[in-house]
C-alpha cells in the first residue's frame, strides 16, 4: 500500500516550493529550480495515481445505480488493469534519488589489455560517447587527449554537461571488451582486447576541500600530433594529490585554464571515491544490483564478426553493434536503468 501521508507532504512540499520561486531572493532560486524540477514528475505520478484511484471508487459506487451498472461493468475491468502499472510508475518515481544523478560527467577512458588494438578500441568508445551526447543535446567537451602513433587512445578525458547526464551514463563505468580482428592484425584472427570506462559525477568546490598542502602542481610542455597542434608552451598542467596519489592533467592553451580543468577533474575523482566506499558498505546490505561502479568489473562485450553487444550484468544481448557504436546507446542504457529501479523496489519492498 502507498502510503497516503508521505504522498500528502511531497505535494506540499511541491506547492510551497513553486510559491516560494516566485519571491525567493536570486541567491535562492537555483536551489528552488533543482528541487522543483526533481519534485514536478514526482507530482504528476501522484496526481495520475489519484485520478485512476478516484475513478475506479466512482465506477465502484455506479454499480448500485440500475442506469449505470452495465456502464460501469464495462469500464471497471479497464480501469483496474491499468492500476498495477500506474502504481508502479509512482514507486519508481518515489525511488530515492541519486544526488549525483543531474550532475555533469566526467568520463575517462583508457586501454586495457591489448596493447594497440586496445588503445584503437579506445578511441572508438570514446566517439561512440560522443556521438551518443551529440544525439542528446549535450555539451561534449574533451578536457585532453593522449594518442598512440596510429591514432589510438592512450587516456582521454571529457566533460559532458546536460539534462540527466549522470543518470544515463552512471552504468558505463568498468571492463569493455572487444572481440574482433584489429586494424593491425595482417593474418584475419579475432582478437580480444578491453579498454576501461569511468564516469564520473562532477562535485563542487563546497562539497569536496582540497588543502593547497595536499596538492603538487607541475607545468610542463604539451604534448600534441605534431606539425600545427604542438604546443610550444609550457602550459600543460599536472596535478598530484599527495595523499591519494592521484594524478590529473589538462593540455589546454591556458595554463590558467588548465589549472581549473584538472582542478575540476581532481575534485570529481575525490568525490567519487567517496561515493564508492559508501556505496561498497550499503552494497554489503543489497540482495541485487546492477553493478557496482566498479572500474575492474567486466561489464560488456563487442563482438563485431557477429555484431553483438552483450552486457553481462542484466544478461542483455543486441546484434545491432553497427549502430550502437555510432551512439545509438539509448536501448542498453534504458534496459540498465530500468534493471536498477527494478532491483531497488524489490530491496524497498522486502
Amino acid at each position: 500500500m502507498l502510503p497516503e501521508d508521505r504522498l500528502s507532504q511531497i505535494v506540499q512540499r511541491f506547492q510551497f516550493v513553486e510559491a516560494k520561486m516566485s519571491a525567493a531572493p536570486p541567491e535562492e532560486i537555483a536551489a528552488l529550480g533543482r528541487e522543483y524540477a526533481e519534485l514536478r514528475p514526482v507530482v504528476a505520478e501522484i496526481a495520475a495515481w489519484r485520478r485512476l484511484r478516484d475513478e475506479i471508487a466512482q465506477a465502484e459506487a455506479m454499480l448500485a445505480d440500475p442506469e449505470m451498472k452495465a456502464l460501469a461493468e464495462d469500464e471497471l475491468p479497464r480501469l483496474r488493469e491499468r492500476l498495477p502499472e500506474v502504481e508502479k510508475s509512482l514507486r519508481i518515481a518515489l525511488l530515492p534519488k541519486d544526488a549525483a544523478d543531474a550532475r555533469p560527467a566526467i568520463l575517462e577512458i583508457r586501454p586495457g589489455t591489448g596493447g594497440e588494438e586496445a588503445a584503437l578500441f579506445a578511441r572508438d568508445l570514446l566517439r561512440m560517447y560522443e556521438r551518443y551526447a551529440a544525439a542528446r543535446g549535450w555539451r561534449f567537451s574533451l578536457i585532453s587527449l593522449a594518442e598512440t602513433e596510429l591514432g589510438g587512445v592512450r587516456e582521454a578525458t571529457a566533460r559532458i554537461e546536460g539534462e540527466g547526464v549522470f543518470a544515463r551514463l552512471k552504468f558505463e563505468s568498468g571492463v569493455h571488451r572487444v572481440q574482433r580482428v584489429p586494424e593491425t592484425e595482417a593474418g584475419g584472427r579475432i582478437h580480444t582486447s578491453a579498454a576501461t570506462v569511468a564516469v564520473l559525477p562532477e562535485a563542487e568546490e563546497v562539497e569536496i576541500d582540497i588543502p593547497a598542502g595536499d596538492i603538487r602542481i607541475d607545468t610542463m610542455r604539451s604534448s600534441g600530433a605534431g606539425g600545427q597542434h604542438v604546443n610550444t608552451t609550457d602550459s600543460a598542467v599536472r596535478i598530484t594529490h599527495l595523499p591519494t596519489g592521484i594524478v590529473v592533467t589538462s593540455s589546454e592553451k591556458s595554463q590558467h585554464q588548465n589549472r581549473a580543468i584538472a582542478m575540476a577533474v581532481l575534485r570529481a575523482r575525490l568525490y567519487d571515491l567517496e561515493r564508492r566506499k559508501a556505496a561498497a558498505e550499503r552494497a554489503a546490505n543489497r540482495k541485487a544490483q546492477v553493478g557496482t561502479g566498479d572500474r575492474s568489473e567486466r561489464i560488456r562485450t563487442y563482438n563485431f564478426p557477429q555484431g553483438r553487444l552483450t552486457d553481462h550484468r542484466i544478461n542483455l544481448t543486441l546484434y545491432r553493434l553497427d549502430s550502437i557504436m555510432e551512439g545509438d546507446l539509448d536501448e542498453v542504457i534504458d534496459a540498465l536503468v530500468a534493471a536498477d529501479q527494478a532491483a531497488r523496489l524489490a530491496e524497498m519492498e522486502a
